[in-house]
């Protein structure tokens, strides 16, 4: 499978690049339109997200650098190489988490109203990236034939990019961009029909992405590691964990979804 969108002979624009650039602007428009009703300004989101995306990223590549460390100090350069792949979600989400829990504190925001705000256009920007992953011959499972993949009733040009160094392998990446995008239909569904208490979304998310994660993973041949087990495995049980903890506490919070997002 071609990597490469467009080679303009000076530059090269990557699918992996453009698709994360893609999840990107088509979440700030619904970011944008949910902040709208808990009345803060432009401005105050904007400065928030343009902060928030590149800490996401960077933690996003140091998390998937510090396990992959042995590579990077062999050949160094390689960090900067984003567009070559190599974001872990996790690291993203977790340096995410930091700056926000210290951004909202400091500007009076609820911190459960907008990670509930969030979690809808992520979980929708994870499953456009999954397909980054795809070109890039990344997230890809086990060994399988090619009438394994023919029973999928797959794309043809899925089963070819499943070929990968003279393998056929199992599409984990497609499995999980499904998974991902019935996750943010869900979402959307919930915020939409049901009045739910603040921070509900925020743990659905943390459960549905965490049994994602956690299943997939059985079957992912390039997750990172932690000694013998797999990180990804690991932090999907305690998001799971923290999203039934979440549920439990918001059960007496007051506060609704409708409800102003400044404190």
């Amino acid at each position: 499978m071609n990597s490469i969108l467009f080679d303009l002979g000076f530059i090269e624009i990557r699918w992996y690049s453009f698709l994360i650039l893609v999840s990107m602007i088509i979440g700030y428009f619904l970011v944008l339109r949910e902040t709208k009703k808990k009345n803060i300004s432009n401005d105050e989101i904007n400065d928030l997200l343009f902060y928030l995306i590149i800490v996401s990223i960077l933690g996003a590549r140091i998390y998937y650098v510090l396990f992959n460390l042995k590579y990077y100090l062999s050949n160094p350069l390689e960090i900067l190489m984003m567009w070559h792949g190599g974001l872990a979600i996790h690291g993203g989400i977790i340096a995410a988490l930091i700056f926000l829990i210290i951004y909202c504190k400091k500007e009076k925001i609820n911190l459960l109203l907008m990670t509930d705000i969030l979690v809808v256009p992520l979980i929708l920007a994870q499953a456009i990236g999954r397909w980054g992953n795809f070109f890039n011959g990344e997230a890809y499972g086990r060994n399988v034939t090619l009438e394994f993949l023919k029973s999928l009733h797959l794309p043809k040009f899925i089963i070819n990019g499943m070929y990968i160094n003279g393998i056929y392998r199992e599409p984990t990446f497609l499995y999980e961009s499904v998974l991902c995008l019935i996750g943010f239909l869900i979402l959307v569904i919930i915020r939409k029909k049901i009045k739910i208490k603040t921070g509900t979304l925020t743990s659905i998310y943390l459960i549905w992405y965490g049994i994602i994660r956690l299943i997939i993973e059985t079957f992912r041949a390039d997750s990172l590691m932690l000694g013998p087990l797999k990180i990804a495995q690991i932090v999907s049980v305690i998001g799971i964990i923290s999203g039934v903890y979440l549920i439990i506490k918001i059960k007496n919070n007051k506060l609704y979804m409708k409800d102003k997002l400044i404190k």
